[in-house]
């Protein structure tokens, strides 16, 4: 049987293609999920996807697995096992932003406010249609939302980030015109 059609930037590798075929672009809700893959975002910026893709299990082991409360509680100690760990990428800037991004997370949802539900008000709760032709680097609705990941203390989420976040998580369906995946993933 034939591989189904796959947006391009998919390629070859059985790993790109398992991540396109069953994550790419499925609208994610939960507020631990959705803050993860900001910070997997912002580690990949200046690097290819795949680097993190690569390197994401050893993240999940190094950071908690992404539990926000515990990643909040991270210090100097930290820091340093993590700068020494050469299964993740390696970038004081990066580690910093994410302990820095767990505090605001928490922060957030001690004060009630939902980081789920804050992702989503940039679009109203909807998914995002592109036109299925091109991948664009950047919004105005990424501008808008990294303006406001910005504000609130963020790093690491300009607006290219911030959209190929927004793809990744599904708020955007960015699958081309033809992909198998491309109905499939509205909401």
């Amino acid at each position: 049987m034939p591989d189904p059609h796959r947006c391009a930037w998919a390629g070859d590798d059985p790993l790109m293609q398992a991540y396109h075929d069953a994550e790419w672009g499925v609208p994610l809700s939960d507020s631990r999920a959705l803050w993860e893959m900001l910070m997997l975002e912002g580690f990949q910026a200046g690097l290819s996807w795949i680097t993190v893709l690569r390197k994401r299990e050893a993240f999940r082991r190094a950071f908690a697995g992404f539990d926000p409360p515990q990643v909040a509680l991270f210090g100097e100690a930290d820091i340093a096992r993590l700068l020494a760990d050469e299964g993740i990428i390696r970038s004081r800037a990066k580690i910093e932003a994410t302990i820095q991004g767990a505090r605001i997370w928490c922060e957030m949802e001690d004060r009630g406010e939902s980081f789920a539900a804050f992702c989503w008000s940039f679009t109203g709760g909807k998914v995002v249609r592109g036109d299925g032709q091109k991948l664009l680097a950047a919004t105005e609705l990424s501008e808008r939302a990294s303006k406001e990941l910005k504000r609130r203390g963020f790093k690491f989420v300009g607006p290219t980030i911030v959209h190929a976040w927004m793809q990744a998580v599904g708020i955007v369906n960015d699958h081309t015109t033809g992909c198998f995946r491309r109905d499939a993933q509205d909401g």
